[in-house]
């Protein structure tokens, strides 16, 4: 998928363990994402994990899964598991 930059579109969805519920994860990720352009989502799991989808540029992309590894500052990230999944075109970031 290219815009018309001829710009590749990445998909990851990361797992991020560690302190990350009730720390602000969830918001702080939202904001980074829309400032740097990346569609996708975030949403807390039942096991205590967060796990986020970004789709985009994949600077700006990598650059949300590099923002994971230290989270906000209330944060302490354990471990995070990168998946590469295809571009769904996806247009705007969700926190569910």
């Amino acid at each position: 998928m290219t815009d018309g930059h001829n710009a590749t579109v990445v998909r990851r969805r990361v797992v991020v363990a560690g302190r990350v519920h009730g720390v602000g994860f969830r918001l702080s990720c939202a904001r980074r994402a829309q400032a740097l352009g990346v569609a996708g989502s975030v949403s807390n799991r039942p096991d205590g994990t967060v796990e986020a989808v970004f789709e985009g540029e994949p600077a700006a992309v990598e650059a949300m899964v590099a923002w994971c590894r230290q989270g906000p500052p209330m944060a302490h990230v354990a471990g995070v598991d990168v998946y590469e999944e295809a571009p769904a075109g996806l247009r705007q970031f969700a926190v569910v």
